[in-house]
């Protein structure tokens, strides 16, 4: 039971960070922060990740040429231009490795108020720490590990991050429903998200956005706005104004 619930919290805790203070807000700026809140969940953000930490300067440059070049050949990561999911996570951990050492050109207007902590950038690309990680794991199964079935979901904590968005950036591109038309192949994975934080309404994120709320009908619920409004109520986060508007 106690690896149960921490794998469930390291999920969640994972995907938090990486909707929240990675996508919504290093790529998309859907609402603004001090620089001492942006240092808080940049900490947060290698804290919940832990080895698979994400550059939020890597990753929202990335997302912000994800949404401009959308299933073309320029699209960092499309199932479109892949033989396979492992192929597709191949690229993209190339590309995100030139884009994060500054290997291959980029586009100025992807750079553009990207948040960057270089210690913390410099912490959690160590592959030292991100072992230390690894062996933290490791150490916490071996302590608590009732069946050694259990031991198979090590991998994912190793790759926490990567895997959110291998699931998004694949199967959201390949299976589920739309609401809008767009110019690409987003989908909405999941009718209710009860796996993602409001991640897999991709079609709506990709016809809206800049909108906080990723949910657009009745049932899609998105996990991570109630926070948003909670975070911009308190004064920790400053939501953009119409950010909030309800489509339909």
């Amino acid at each position: 039971m106690i690896i149960l619930i921490f794998f469930v919290a390291h999920w969640y805790l994972s995907l938090f960070v990486q909707t929240f203070f990675l996508h919504r807000y290093a790529a998309h700026q859907m609402f603004t922060m001090s620089k001492g809140w942006e240092k808080f969940f940049y900490i947060l953000t290698f804290v919940f990740q832990g080895s698979s930490f994400l550059s939020p300067k890597a990753y929202g440059i990335m997302h912000r040429a994800h949404h401009a070049y959308a299933d073309t050949e320029k699209d960092p990561h499309s199932p479109k231009y892949s033989s396979g999911l492992m192929d597709m996570m191949w690229k993209t951990k190339n590309i995100y490795n030139d884009v994060l050492h500054g290997t291959s050109a980029i586009e100025q207007r992807f750079t553009k108020n990207v948040p960057y902590w270089e210690a913390v950038e410099k912490i959690g690309d160590n592959w030292a720490v991100r072992i230390m990680w690894g062996t933290l794991y490791v150490l916490f199964y071996i302590k608590f590990a009732t069946a050694w079935w259990m031991f198979l979901l090590l991998p994912i904590h190793f790759l926490m991050g990567p895997v959110h968005g291998a699931i998004i950036n694949w199967f959201a591109h390949k299976f589920g429903y739309v609401n809008f038309k767009v110019n690409d192949t987003a989908k909405n994975l999941l009718p209710v998200d009860f796996l993602m934080l409001g991640e897999s309404y991709h079609n709506n994120h990709h016809k809206f956005g800049g909108r906080a709320n990723f949910g657009i009908k009745w049932h899609e619920f998105d996990p991570v706005y109630p926070f948003i409004l909670l975070f911009n109520g308190l004064g920790i986060i400053t939501l953009k104004k119409n950010n909030d508007l309800n489509i339909m």
